[in-house]
């Protein structure tokens, strides 16, 4: 069990702080559970190529879609699922 130590506070300076606390996987009850997006064999929320769900419209990237991993593939995962949404939106009717 974590315990506090008095008197070992400090402070670090910085324009940025990452929390990288690791994923155990989406949560399914409440809004996955409603909307029955459809899961892969490992639990994960499942996608086409352009991060498209089972479900028109709803888009998933990163520990969500592929499991836990690494903070650099959740951001490049994010990045293309943002291009796709915006040439989902942009689409000719």
């Amino acid at each position: 069990p974590m315990e506090e130590i008095p008197g070992s506070e400090f402070e670090v300076e910085c324009d940025l702080v990452i929390l990288a606390m690791g994923f155990l996987g989406p949560v399914k009850k409440g809004m996955l559970e409603e909307l029955k997006v459809e899961l892969d064999g490992r639990g994960n929320v499942k996608t086409d190529k352009n991060y498209m769900t089972s479900i028109k419209g709803i888009f998933a990237a990163g520990d969500m879609r592929r499991g836990q991993s690494l903070v650099v593939w959740a951001i490049n995962e994010g990045r293309n699922a943002a291009i796709a949404v915006n040439k989902w939106l942009m689409r000719s009717p």
